[in-house]
Parts: structure tokens; C-alpha cells; sequence
């Protein structure tokens, strides 16, 4: 079985559908991310302008406990002005293996320590308009949660599902995150007990 349909001519330069760089603005920079406006030039010698989030990735972590319930967590997203249940997730930082950051993000988000911690894959979130990578893990963990970390701007609150909830949750639109849906999706392709 093939699973990924990518030559080294789609790749870079060498690709027919290569749009070269001809010049890079910062348009914004702030705490998390940056917008860059990209001067570009088509295959067929158009010129056209490419606006390009810049973010340093994300690893984010479908959790199981030793009793089969999965750990969720909720909170506010400004963006979409509703509080949302998704997968733990949390930002790399500069020099950090998503690995780590998946280990530390569920610690400080649901209390929670690894026991075992295997990657599913990584996507991208919009390759339309953001660099943006995601690093999908699925992690046994402990029994009892610890103490949680919070960043001082977060407000979260952990939630347990059972398979069947997640599953109903994802059908009737709770559960709507694409990165939880990615990596639930990977988590089920792979098995019950992926290895």
C-alpha cells in the first residue's frame, strides 16, 4: 500500500508547481506566531502575493488512562468565541523535540505523567495560509492525576471520555478540533493498543 503519493519533483525547486520566493515582508510578530507577506513568482512567470503564518509547531497528545477513559481538556478559544473540548496540546519550544513538549503540555494541562508515549504521525494545520506542523502522540498514563501547571493566561478544565462518548462526541459535533479528530483518527487506524 502506498501512503504518500510525493515524488522528489514535487518537492522544492524541482517541482512543476514551484512558486519561487522573490521577496519576504514581516507584516506582524507577536507572542506566539508571525505573519510574513511573500512576493512570489508562478511557474508561468505571474507575480503574486502569499500571506504566511509563522508558528514553531505543536504537540499534541491523545491520552488514555489505565481504566480505558481518555483525557480531554476544555477551554475558552477567543477565536471561535466558545469554550472547546480538544485533545491536550501545547506549543514546542525554540529547541524542544515535540516529544518533550507532549510530555510537559500533559503535565501541565491535565496533571497527568506518561508511561508510555508513541507517536502517530504530524499534519498540517492550514498549509493554505500557515506553516503551522502538529506532532500527534498517543500516551498511557498514570492512574491519578497530579498537580496541574497552568500558563497564568489559561483556564482549563480536564475531562474523562470512554470510547463510546469520544466517538459520540466527534459524531455530534462536540468534539469538532481537527487536531482531536487527527489524531483520534490515527489512534483508530492503528489499533487499540498502537505499537
Amino acid at each position: 500500500m502506498q501512503v504518500d503519493n510525493r515524488t522528489e519533483a514535487d518537492l522544492g525547486p524541482n517541482s512543476s508547481l514551484y512558486e519561487k520566493t522573490l521577496a519576504v515582508r514581516n507584516a506582524f510578530s507577536g507572542k506566539v506566531l508571525k505573519v510574513d507577506a511573500l512576493d512570489i513568482e508562478l511557474p508561468d512567470g505571474r507575480r503574486s502575493v502569499r500571506e504566511v503564518v509563522r508558528h514553531r509547531g505543536v504537540a499534541a497528545v491523545l491520552a488514555r488512562r489505565p481504566d480505558g477513559k481518555f483525557i480531554f481538556v476544555k477551554q475558552y478559544r477567543k477565536c471561535i468565541e466558545r469554550a472547546y473540548i480538544e485533545v491536550v496540546a501545547g506549543g514546542i519550544e525554540d529547541g524542544e523535540a515535540p516529544d518533550v513538549t507532549a510530555r510537559r503540555e500533559l503535565r501541565e494541562e491535565s496533571g497527568y505523567l506518561v508511561k508510555r508515549l508513541l507517536p502517530l504521525g504530524s499534519i498540517f494545520s492550514c498549509p493554505g495560509y500557515s506553516e503551522e506542523r502538529l506532532h500527534l502522540f498517543y500516551a498511557d498514563v498514570e492512574e491519578d492525576p497530579g498537580v496541574t501547571d497552568f500558563d497564568p493566561d489559561e483556564n482549563i478544565v480536564t475531562l474523562e471520555f470512554v470510547e463510546e462518548a469520544v466517538e459520540a462526541a466527534i459524531l455530534d459535533g462536540t468534539i469538532s478540533d481537527a487536531k482531536t479528530l487527527c489524531a483520534w483518527l490515527y489512534w483508530r487506524m492503528r489499533g487499540p493498543d498502537p505499537q
